[in-house]
């Protein structure tokens, strides 16, 4: 099954569903505060004034992810350890295939296994569904529920503001796009380009993003609000290594989510470096990575057999400032939404 298989009530969403949110059987659809009102879903946290006077000492280092999914560490016992790009492959196929659950069903029949192994007194099984169970019930509040993963009243409020007309997008790591539609829907007209190193991201991750799916913006005409979709939107999708990428300083926005807690510190400033290499004079440098709080560090506990198959670090707005500004940036913005932190900035 894919997302492009899951039957929504209505084919496509309109200007009518203003103000509306509804679950789907997999996520949230969510098309409330369509004028950006009150954007109250991205906290401007303001923690640090000045920069350059912030020190690792007073800060500490990010906290590392140490539990490694099962699947990885199966298959490092027979072929030893697993390449980068091997454990994005496997990261990328398992995060997809829970992306597409139908939780509702998916929940039940984990249940009622549960309630048949219980009733046999079969413990070792009533352990392996009752961990089914925890993990299902998990993903379905922090995706479904919350909608923490996509978060689009969050990243819009992040996204909010910035000074670009019709902007070429690059989105490094691009996975399914969603950040990098989100903004396109916000500041429309212009070219989108993802890249991923992993073909699955572009056939499978993107390739069966629900066209159906809605995401709030503007209408370049009459500047109001409007609903836009993926196939309405100018999106190149390369597969490639970013190391690998032909381009020069010719984007309005470099976009990363998820990108810079998987470097050790030893290969963040590479990674740094290719959201400056990229952009025109004056373009924005954005970024995200996963907030260090208690529900994600539990959350990456539970479902290690899910995310964890990759180098992952949690950090809090700080710790990621503070790499951002070292590798020679200007930061405009910085604060965190639901789950991830998020900063605006500028080459220096």
């Amino acid at each position: 099954m894919t997302l492009s298989d899951i039957k929504i009530e209505e084919p496509l969403f309109s200007d009518a569903d203003f103000e509306s949110t509804m679950l789907t059987p997999s996520y949230r659809i969510d098309l409330r505060n369509p004028t950006n009102e009150h954007l109250d879903r991205f906290f401007n946290a303001n923690i640090v004034s000045d920069w350059s006077q912030l020190s690792w000492k007073e800060v500490g280092k990010p906290y590392e992810v140490k539990t490694i999914a099962n699947s990885k560490r199966e298959w490092e016992q027979d072929n030893g350890e697993m390449s980068v790009k091997a454990s994005w492959e496997f990261f990328n196929r398992s995060f997809h295939e829970w992306f597409v659950k139908d939780m509702p069903t998916e929940l039940s029949n984990s249940k009622g296994e549960l309630k048949k192994y219980l009733a046999r007194f079969q413990m070792q099984e009533v352990s392996k569904a009752l961990g089914e169970t925890i993990r299902l019930s998990l993903w379905n509040y922090a995706h479904r529920i919350e909608d923490g993963v996509w978060d689009p009243r969050g990243k819009r409020a992040l996204f909010e503001g910035i000074d670009v007309k019709k902007p070429r997008i690059l989105f490094l790591g691009a996975a399914e796009g969603y950040e990098a539609m989100q903004l396109y829907a916000m500041y429309p007209e212009g070219e989108v380009v993802m890249v991923d190193y992993d073909e699955f991201c572009k056939t499978d991750r993107f390739g069966h993003f629900p066209d159906s799916y809605p995401f709030l913006g503007a209408n370049p005409r009459s500047g109001n609000p409007r609903v836009w979709h993926k196939n309405q939107m100018n999106i190149h999708y390369l597969v490639d290594d970013i190391r690998n990428l032909p381009f020069g300083k010719e984007f309005d926005i470099v976009l990363s989510v998820g990108l810079l807690e998987h470097f050790p510190d030893e290969f963040k400033a590479e990674a740094m470096d290719w959201h400056r290499k990229f952009l025109k004079p004056g373009g924005y440098a954005i970024m995200t990575t996963p907030r260090l709080q208690l529900k994600s560090r539990l959350f990456y506990t539970i479902m290690a057999d899910v995310m964890n198959h990759t180098y992952r670090e949690l950090m809090d707005i700080r710790q990621m400032g503070l790499y951002v500004y070292e590798a020679g940036f200007d930061i405009l913005r910085h604060g965190y939404i639901k789950v991830h932190n998020g900063i605006v900035a500028r080459p220096r």
